[in-house]
């Protein structure tokens, strides 16, 4: 049964059991049971099912332009991998451009759909503590008995935002990739297509078992692999003395965009993490940007094999 109170009577009530079990208003004025509160709506401290009416943090947004970014790299990557050249021809150019419109256009759309609709804004509840994004692992059950299911979405809408935009990203692919792969790259787009069905279900696997621990680590996860990508794109090099990789790096037009998107994305890791750690961005951080690639070409010459002697 539920029990008959006044908005006005909330000190009345026992608190749910659990952290995100809560109680809604019901239109004839009283108080459901304790919970599950409807998405986009989660309880406050005192049990009651209120709207999430938050404003995004900079770092969400960093979060969501993290998981946008994720699958145009994949993109890129596999259009790479398929198209097998050393430079970019206008055939190659025209699928990264694609890939390019696909992820944006499926970025702009996931903002309309999403609450208020129709405007690039978001309202959320704001994430606090890791067990938000799990809310399924904190279902109570009152002295040991019945489990209490109050599973929802309690950082709406970051949870399902990523999901609606690895959706559209999908559709809009097969819908436009197929024509400019068949007129430009025939033979080598269609694999582009294949390798992206096959990543999206797999991010969207990571998303579903671990959005909360991405969510929270995804700045180092960015610097990470930006070193280690630009590592392995200077390993590549035939040639490894200092001068050659400094030439081919100024050079060679296709270099010089791979150098700088390792450099865009060193960036984009450290200003995440300036912001997870509440610091401000100082221009002087902007120096550890190219750092990576420097150390690279001035170390790369001690770690030649050839020149490795065996006793």
């Amino acid at each position: 049964m539920c029990s008959v109170l006044k908005p006005n009577a909330l000190n009345l009530f026992t608190r749910c059991p659990g952290l995100y079990c809560g109680r809604e208003l019901l239109l004839d004025g009283n108080w459901s049971d304790c919970g599950a509160c409807p998405r986009g709506f989660r309880a406050n401290s005192s049990s009651v099912c209120v709207p999430c009416e938050d404003e995004p943090m900079f770092y969400d947004w960093l979060y969501l332009g993290f998981m946008a970014l994720l699958a145009l790299v994949l993109h890129w990557f596999c259009i790479d991998m398929v198209s097998m050249r050393r430079n970019l021809p206008k055939e190659v150019i025209a699928l990264h451009a694609s890939a390019l419109f696909e992820v944006v256009a499926a970025a702009l759309i996931t903002l309309q759909l999403t609450d208020p609709i129709g405007t690039f804004g978001i309202i959320s509840c704001r994430a606090t503590k890791l067990s938000d994004w799990y809310t399924l692992l904190h279902n109570p059950s009152p002295n040991y008995e019945e489990t209490l299911h109050c599973t929802q979405e309690a950082v709406y809408p970051l949870y399902t935002m990523v999901f609606v935009f690895y959706a559209l990203g999908t559709a809009i692919m097969l819908l436009l990739r197929p024509l400019i792969a068949k007129k430009f790259l025939p033979k080598q787009g269609k694999f582009s297509i294949y390798a992206a069905l096959y990543f999206y279900p797999i991010l969207a696997l990571l998303h579903a078992v671990g959005g909360g621990l991405i969510y929270y680590s995804f700045p180092y996860i960015t610097i990470t692999l930006s070193v280690l990508s630009n590592a392995t794109h200077f390993a590549f090099k035939l040639n490894q003395t200092m001068k050659s990789l400094l030439l081919s790096s100024v050079s060679d037009m296709k270099n010089v965009i791979v150098i700088l998107g390792h450099w865009l994305l060193h960036g984009y890791g450290i200003m995440a993490v300036a912001t997870l750690r509440g610091v401000s961005v100082h221009p002087a951080m902007l120096a550890l940007v190219p750092l990576p690639a420097l150390f690279y070409v001035l170390t790369a010459r001690f770690t030649d094999p050839h020149k490795l002697h065996i006793e």
